[in-house]
């Protein structure tokens, strides 16, 4: 890790569609996100907010301006440094858990860390199962993804993002389709990972109420941020 307290730094993004004229989307965008530091986006709908995410995420690469995480630049990296990036410093919660229905509970967790095959399936496991269990759900580890709540399966979402010890933590609106309740147990989950793993997260949203409360609100119209 590097010794620079932002773990990620946008400067200067710029992204248009061309389909078939060309349109900007993203217009200058440039902020940084500390170590530890627990920050919303918000706008209207439109506004450029999930095509910011998906370049931060390194899923797109055709923009300008440059992205750097723990110090290291991603603009013109080949696909599998940019994977190794995702898969290690990265990661994901989305409105939709994108849960693997015919896989336990347990499983879906693991997946990411058996993938990027640095631990042993033992301890993908052990880990797993901590992250569970501090998430309150190691109790219906077994269970397929199916057979779970909304809350539910988004908390073992969560929990399958933590599975790499990842520095930050990237969200599109991941409280937008849960209840009042459910929303506020993983708003809690969120400042938890912040505070105690000072773990960094930057979270898409559209609730005004989730916004208020993180540490900072970047506020975009129009493809710029304006707060």
């Amino acid at each position: 890790m590097s010794s620079s307290t932002n773990i990620l730094e946008v400067v200067k993004v710029n992204k248009s569609f061309h389909d078939p004229v060309t349109v900007p989307v993203l217009k200058d965008v440039s902020f940084s996100v500390r170590s530890g530091e627990f920050v919303s986006i918000t706008g209207k709908s439109g506004c450029g907010k999930s095509t910011l995410l998906y370049i931060l995420s390194t899923m797109d690469t055709d923009y300008e301006g440059d992205v750097v995480i723990d110090g290291e630049r991603t603009q013109g990296l080949g696909g599998e440094r940019l994977a190794a990036i995702r898969n290690e410093k990265i990661g994901f919660v989305f409105q939709f858990h994108y849960l693997l229905p015919e896989f336990s509970e347990l499983h879906n967790v693991m997946l990411p860390g058996l993938k990027l095959g640095r631990k042993s399936a033992a301890e993908v496991e052990a880990d797993a199962m901590a992250r569970l269990k501090e998430l309150e759900m190691d109790g219906q580890a077994l269970k397929m993804a199916n057979q779970l709540s909304g809350g539910q399966k988004q908390r073992v979402a969560i929990a399958r993002a933590l599975i790499n010890d990842p520095l930050i933590i990237m969200g599109d609106e991941p409280t937008g389709n849960l209840d009042k309740r459910n929303a506020e147990i993983v708003f809690g989950i969120f400042q938890h990972i912040a505070a105690e793993h000072k773990r960094s997260l930057l979270i898409v949203t559209h609730d005004p109420d989730f916004a208020a409360r993180t540490d900072r609100n970047i506020v975009m119209d129009d493809g710029r941020i304006v707060g």
